[in-house]
């Protein structure tokens, strides 16, 4: 079935095909983007969270959590990762979307390959061996320059940082708060990638766990590439990749589920799945 789809083209006939493919699949990859945590309720762009987050912020005209090179002074910036980074990496509650994944699933053989870096997928049942996160994660912090390929768990950094913080203006109180490098006492930033400084090291094995694991495909298995929340921000990221997998897999179909940008390649034909709704739509529905 090859469809562009729009956001009126979820039928109950698309679902039930979803359901069909994954029954009759026996290995899984999950290619997830933001989308998926969105609909999970890590909404990046909700500018109502936002401003119960980071009133101080809000007021200044900051209206989203993309602040990435928005020009603040150190302690508001670091006041923002830490709310920003405790709210959606450090929360100890488990997520019921994410989870609900997780179990439908089930004990298939399957890979996560995600751009979120909020670790939702291991936080939630997810075997942290079998999810590769080529853009980092919120739960390191690296040095900027780097003088060193290591890296550093973030929450005690950031529980100083909140410890120091003022709610309502924003700023950290204690400059002595703010995180330097343990190395070099230079700065320091997330483990993500921004640029050719990012710190990929420990995230490399498990893509070439992946890698292993699409070229050991038996013949005759059928891989279902789950595609969620994977858009046209950085497509080279998961969107390409996820039908680039598709095309090289003989027998390997994809679902790709996205509201606002859901076609499918042409040319992947009856073996490429448009699926124009959130992922907590379709995820809730195939659950029950």
């Amino acid at each position: 079935m090859s469809t562009t789809g729009s956001t009126h083209g979820y039928t109950t006939q698309v679902r039930e095909t979803v359901r069909a493919w994954l029954d009759e699949s026996d290995r899984v990859l999950i290619a997830a983007g933001a989308g998926l945590s969105a609909a999970a309720g890590y909404d990046y762009a909700d500018a109502e969270r936002f401003k119960e987050l980071l009133p101080a912020l809000s007021r200044l005209g900051f209206r989203s959590r993309y602040l990435l090179g928005a020009p603040l002074p150190a302690d508001m910036m670091w006041g923002y990762w830490a709310v920003h980074i405790n709210d959606i990496r450090h929360s100890p509650d488990g997520n019921p979307l994410y989870r609900g994944l997780r179990e439908l699933v089930g004990d298939r053989d399957h890979w996560v390959m995600t751009s979120n870096v909020d670790a939702l997928f291991t936080r939630n049942g997810f075997a942290p061996e079998r999810v590769f996160t080529p853009q980092g994660d919120y739960g390191q912090l690296q040095c900027t320059t780097p003088c060193t390929r290591r890296t550093w768990p973030s929450k005690p950094f950031l529980d100083t940082v909140v410890a120091a913080y003022d709610h309502e203006t924003g700023r950290v109180k204690d400059r002595a708060a703010l995180p330097s490098c343990p190395a070099c006492g230079g700065a320091v930033f997330p483990n993500v990638r921004v640029g050719p400084e990012f710190v990929d090291d420990a995230f490399l094995p498990n893509g070439n766990g992946m890698i292993e694991w699409l070229d050991a495909t038996p013949a005759g298995s059928r891989l279902l590439v789950l595609e969620i929340g994977a858009g046209y921000s950085t497509p080279g990221v998961i969107r390409w990749p996820a039908e680039t997998i598709t095309r090289k897999t003989p027998g390997a179909r994809l679902v790709r589920v996205n509201p606002d940008c859901p076609e499918v390649p042409e040319e992947l034909a009856d073996r490429a799945l448009s699926v124009p709704v959130r992922a907590d739509v379709l995820l809730t529905e195939l659950g029950r």
